[in-house]
């Protein structure tokens, strides 16, 4: 979306105004930034999605250099994020640059523990579209080597303004719906560490996942003792549309009530894929953590349409909830 990332660019080169005047460079912490925004369909029932893929810089120079990877947004069903990817996007521009150049002497140095609202402007490069852009955020020293931005009202983005009229159309015939509202309200909060090389740190894309995929398949028992049952919690929100955690009730997939320790296959009552009936293993963590990063690969021929969490640490996340809501 052309008007969300822009406001994700100017939040970007905000940030970078009062920590411009240092020495360093500063990059984005991704696992602790997040872009929200969100749509209504039917008229009543209202959703949020996110991109997760964001990554960037801001070099002693007051250069400014950030890339979001558009094929991460995240709206909590597989085939919605294929369609925005495709429909919305445009698969021949599967990311968005920004780049702005700083004056380091437009602010003072920002003292640790102290707040400030400032206006910048930048340029969104989108496919071979340049865009000027201009916003304004609310910015917090949180340490010396830590900063935070954040939206300092609420976004709203008409989708006729960001050009994508014709993909939300695309997904209203997609999915049989009535209709989807062309207004989106648009919350940020991106974290900047100070340190590291200056380059953009690279965002993870969906071709890079069967490296995360391998990472995360070596994942020991520890992954449920060290996952984080409240982040685990909005991470299940994927998993909720076939699966239930809490009450022995089978949906689309069988319940995940003492899952952990189960043989695979073994829910009284669910009708399996002969892959999975026939697998001679039992859910210990480390077998969920494989088969939670790649389904198909983890074992082939499974009904299972998920197509895999992205990140270790989600993996981990949720096992520890589906853990704790089966105690």
């Amino acid at each position: 979306m052309k008007s969300l990332i822009r406001t994700l660019a100017m939040t970007t080169a905000l940030t970078a105004l009062p920590l411009a005047a240092t020495a360093d460079t500063w990059t984005i912490a991704g696992e602790e930034s997040q872009v929200a925004f969100g749509s209504v369909k039917k008229n009543t029932v209202g959703e949020v999605h996110n991109f997760s893929g964001i990554s960037g810089q801001v070099g002693d120079d007051g250069a400014v250099m950030v890339e979001i990877d558009l094929t991460t947004v995240e709206t909590y069903i597989d085939i919605r994020n294929e369609r925005m990817v495709k429909f919305v996007f445009g698969e021949d521009t599967p990311k968005a640059t920004i780049k702005a150049s700083l004056d380091a002497g437009a602010l003072e140095k920002l003292e640790v523990g102290k707040t400030t609202t400032v206006d910048v402007e930048g340029t969104l490069t989108l496919g071979k579209t340049n865009i000027p852009i201009e916003t304004s955020m609310f910015v917090a020293r949180l340490g010396e080597d830590r900063a935070v931005a954040t939206t300092d009202t609420m976004i709203m983005l008409s989708t006729k303004e960001a050009g994508i009229d014709e993909g939300v159309s695309k997904l209203m015939e997609l999915a049989k719906l009535p209709g989807i509202t062309r207004v989106s309200p648009v919350t940020m909060r991106l974290v900047f560490d100070r340190g590291g090389e200056k380059v953009v740190t690279q965002a993870v894309t969906k071709e890079k996942a069967p490296k995360a995929e391998t990472a995360a398949a070596t994942t020991v028992a520890a992954a449920a003792i060290s996952g984080d049952v409240k982040k685990g919690k909005k991470v299940f929100k994927r998993c909720k549309a076939c699966h239930v955690v809490g009450s022995e009730k089978n949906r689309v997939g069988p319940h995940l009530t003492g899952v952990i320790g189960r043989a695979a296959g073994a829910v009284d009552g669910f009708k399996y894929s002969k892959a999975m009936k026939g697998a001679d293993m039992d859910w210990t963590v480390e077998n969920l953590t494989g088969y939670l990063a790649n389904p198909k690969k983890f074992l082939p021929g499974n009904k299972m349409a998920f197509a895999g969490l992205r990140k270790e640490s989600q993996i981990a996340d949720v096992i520890a909830y589906i853990d704790s809501e089966s105690k």
